[in-house]
């Protein structure tokens, strides 16, 4: 074996590249099985600093840590940090980035020890080939859960990894998230084709962050006036997440006319990225107060001081609800989740899963086009405009049918070579997968259902899918407990105004100095 595996000390690693003294839980478990080139699946609450298990295998290994990434931001969001570490050798790959720029970075590879990627960009034949060209020691799938989660229908690039895997000669492979009930963790390993993953599983639960479901017992009015309420009554760094876009943008107008000394923005996946990008800087440099969001915002946001996080509307399922709460009270400190629970507001969660899927007219009208594609031997669309005028479909949905049509070898270089036969069957086959699919997401959302109008311990309720021990909290636990916000005591409350004038404060944050694994 290799003496570098077998004589280092972590700890030394971690003094001298990251300067802490000590590591989270977990942190040197999974690394030590890294180390000794195990696949890995490591669950670790969210706060407690996933990404060293990486980093500090990046910089001890020889060759290339290659790290995929569901978000351009958090892409960003890490590079940054890390290079205000003095760790250089990390890049970021994206579709966000200018062609001349992704040339030079993949022409410069062999110089990088940590690269960020998309699934997306991972099936692009250049990007492949020149990969391929140098040693990837460690292979990482950062926040795992999308391949279960998201893998299926929204982006099936995650369930494409195992043949890139392939591709760069097996490397160890490392799965981390926050939140996998028992079935997710095994989807994940499954999905990888690593069954024997070594698992290091931690509670998932954040003792620190008391729960509230309120229901509101009348208009979608009076649920915005409870929402007012709460945002000038508690001047701290605030989430709060909507179902709907336009909910978001309307939310974020009331509470400016309602609160102008607050700095409110909104934030969904329908703005531009260099908006999304900009936003969300913004937050972290506490230039702005409160985000108006949907669920595209604040996955791995390295912010500790956010106090309140308030779901307006239902999440879709238990495990995106624990993700978007722990960005709570990163450095510990108490902080609260709201969730403002109206029946008459089900319905919106539910539309948007009715919509993520293609419908059986809609696969109908399909199998048509793509007849006339196999007739004219034509070049299937690859553009969202050419997509959506040629299938009337979004390209999430292209994405998902033409993942299908793949998987029944019926489409190759984007061309029909199927027979109308065969393109019959993988439609309807596509339909009944879709179907099954629709009925999981009802019950993931009717599960958030019960949890809301659970009388028992939200917390004990909440973490019982994942068969794992909660904290007990004898104060401060969840409003069935008989915790509530009028009770609550914010140990800082800190206002942007306070912030400005304290330009130490600022300095750290433009230096990045202060806890970040």
């Amino acid at each position: 074996m290799n003496p570098i595996r077998t004589e280092y000390d972590i700890h030394d690693h971690l003094q001298k590249y990251f300067h802490y003294d000590s590591f989270h839980e977990g942190q040197k478990e999974i690394i030590t099985d890294i180390l000794s080139e195990k696949d890995v699946l490591g669950i670790l609450r969210t706060g407690t600093g996933k990404s060293l298990c990486y980093q500090l295998p990046a910089k001890i290994l020889p060759g290339i840590t290659l790290v995929v990434s569901p978000l351009i931001s958090l892409m960003i969001d890490q590079v940054r940090e890390l290079q205000a570490l003095h760790f250089k050798e990390a890049v970021a790959l994206h579709s966000f980035q200018q062609w001349p720029e992704r040339q030079r970075i993949l022409a410069q590879l062999d110089t990088y020890k940590l690269i960020f990627i998309s699934p997306e960009l991972l099936q692009n034949d250049q990007v492949i080939a020149r990969i391929k060209q140098q040693t990837i020691s460690l292979f990482v799938i950062d926040e795992a859960h999308c391949i279960s989660q998201w893998g299926y229908d929204f982006r099936p690039d995650y369930l494409r990894l195992p043949e890139v895997i392939k591709a760069f000669n097996q490397p160890p492979v490392l799965a981390l998230t926050g939140t996998a009930t028992p079935d997710v963790q095994n989807d994940i390993k499954m999905k990888l084709k690593r069954p024997q993953m070594n698992e290091h599983i931690y509670p998932m639960d954040r003792a620190n962050i008391s729960l509230i479901v309120e229901e509101i017992n009348g208009t979608e009015e009076m649920k915005i006036k409870r929402l007012l309420k709460y945002i000038t009554t508690y001047q701290v760094p605030t989430l709060v997440y909507f179902s709907s876009r336009l909910a978001t943008e309307k939310v974020a107008r009331r509470i400016t006319q309602y609160s102008p000394e607050r700095k409110v923005a909104f934030y969904h996946g329908g703005l531009e990225t260099t908006d999304r990008l900009k936003i969300q800087q913004q937050f972290m440099n506490n230039q702005l107060d409160i985000i108006c969001c949907t669920s595209a915002f604040g996955m791995g946001i390295n912010k500790p001081n956010i106090r309140l996080i308030v779901h307006y509307h239902l999440p879709t399922r238990t495990e995106s609800y624990i993700q978007e709460i722990g960005r709570a009270g990163r450095d510990g400190k108490e902080s609260v989740s709201v969730l403002l629970y109206r029946q008459a507001d089900v319905h919106i969660p539910a539309q948007i899963i009715e919509k993520e899927l293609p419908t059986y007219s809609e696969l109908t009208f399909m199998l048509q086009r793509l007849l006339k594609y196999s007739a004219d031997n034509e070049v299937l669309p690859t553009e969202e405009k050419a997509v959506e005028q040629q299938f009337h479909i979004d390209e999430t949905k292209w994405r998902y049918i033409y993942f299908h049509l793949e998987k029944h070898g019926i489409v190759k270089q984007q061309r029909i070579i199927g027979t109308e036969s065969q393109l019959t069957t993988a439609l309807r086959d596509i339909h009944q997968f879709s179907q099954k699919r629709l009925v999981q997401k009802h019950q993931h959302l009717n599960d958030v259902i019960l949890w809301a109008n659970t009388k028992e311990c939200l917390r004990t309720a909440l973490y019982a899918p994942f068969k794992q021990a909660i904290t007990q909290k004898s104060t401060n636990c969840c409003s069935n407990c008989g915790f509530s916000l009028e009770t609550w005591e914010i140990e800082e409350q800190e206002t942007l105004k306070e912030q400005d004038l304290n330009w130490h404060h600022l300095l750290k944050r433009v230096l990045l100095i202060g806890d970040m694994n």
